[in-house]
């Protein structure tokens, strides 16, 4: 399994950093080396990262946690909103919006804003206004759906955030530090990688690098959430053991309809 996860990084080009001269010094221990002036990153050291981080993800999920995904980049946007959707947790793949963890309280009601505006235009109250305020109503629906709609699910805070360039995303970790919650990240040769917790190094600018991490990641959650199903089943199970056998009907008494005796 670890030469086909290695063979799928390679293949993907998770290895390749940037020029040489865009480093950061202190990613110093998960360069391989330097090719036609391009940082190499180890990729022994991307599929440690990985694996710790798939690791960590799947106990957040069985524990019944929210993760948040976050790329806003380009590069990233569709892979980030895809493989979160796919998981069921929330994203942030368009803007990060300043106090979206900070000041949850005040996103929350842009999100209730949110809900009134689809209601409004799903009914027949926007025939009630002028198609100025039509436009103005579609327009601000639209910015609103844009940026938070990837978060309306969230209703608490999220115990980790996994994130795609933290040079990109430098407001949400500062955000996550604050609140104390746990980020893992794809970072390139010219990221800082003490600014997160768990680095997974590797080529953040490239999209079929970035869908594979995120790929990896959303298949940890899944597994962290069938856990979650299987204590649930075997916690059913046990409520039905451990119960005195129910007393046999009097031989006295053949008439009466007995109930059969617990197993």
């Amino acid at each position: 399994m670890a030469n086909t996860l290695v063979q799928d990084l390679i293949d993907a080009g998770v290895h390749f950093g940037h020029r040489a001269s865009r480093w950061n010094p202190k990613m110093a221990p998960y360069i391989y080396g330097r090719k036609n002036q391009i940082h190499i990153v180890d990729i022994r050291e991307t599929v440690r990262g990985l694996l710790r981080a798939k690791k960590f993800t799947s106990q957040v999920a069985s524990g019944g946690s929210l993760i948040l995904f976050v790329g806003t980049k380009r590069q990233a946007s569709a892979a980030v909103q895809k493989e979160a959707e796919r998981c069921g947790m929330p994203y942030v793949s368009e803007r990060w919006l300043g106090g979206a963890l900070t000041n949850f309280r005040t996103i929350r009601n842009r999100l209730s804003r949110l809900e009134e505006l689809e209601e409004i235009r799903a009914s027949e109250k926007i025939e009630g206004y002028s198609k100025k305020a039509q436009s103005s109503l579609n327009r601000e629906y639209r910015k609103i759906y844009r940026n938070l709609n990837g978060i309306r699910s969230m209703n608490r805070m999220p115990e980790c955030m996994i994130i795609v360039d933290p040079n990109k995303e430098k407001n949400a970790i500062r955000e996550a530090k604050a609140l104390g919650i746990t980020t893992l990240a794809l970072i390139d040769t010219n990221c800082d990688p003490d600014t997160v917790d768990l680095p997974i190094p590797g080529n953040d600018d490239g999209i079929r690098s970035v869908e594979l991490i995120m790929q990896h990641m959303a298949d940890a959650v899944l597994a962290g959430r069938k856990n979650i199903v299987a204590k649930n089943e075997g916690a059913d199970k046990g409520k039905g053991k451990g119960k005195p056998a129910a007393k046999p009907a009097p031989a006295a008494a053949p008439d009466k309809d007995a109930a059969p005796a617990a197993s």
